[in-house]
């Protein structure tokens, strides 16, 4: 269910190079933040730093009230920023 929510998201937002690239994605790691509003999780190892060059944030408005964010290095989601949403399965 979320997966269609981010490639529709996508698709509404003219990234459909991203949005091809949401059946592959694989959590590697939760966010770990603590925060009870945060699902956040990530799609590549987590960063020691920064990510730096190659880096922007994709923010996207899913049909309903919660947050979604994407970071993207070269073109690749590595981080799915998820929050204010009802539990994820």
């Amino acid at each position: 269910m979320l997966a269609s929510e981010i490639r529709e998201a996508l698709r509404t937002e003219g990234e459909s190079a991203l949005a091809d690239q949401v059946d592959a994605l694989l959590v590697t790691s939760p966010c770990g933040c603590g925060d009870t509003c945060c699902q956040s999780f990530y799609t590549e190892r987590k960063p020691d730093e920064a990510y730096g060059p190659g880096h922007r944030s994709v923010p996207l408005r899913p049909p309903h009230s919660w947050m979604l964010i994407l970071d993207v290095v070269d073109d690749r989601i590595v981080h799915v920023e998820v929050l204010f949403r009802e539990p994820l399965n």
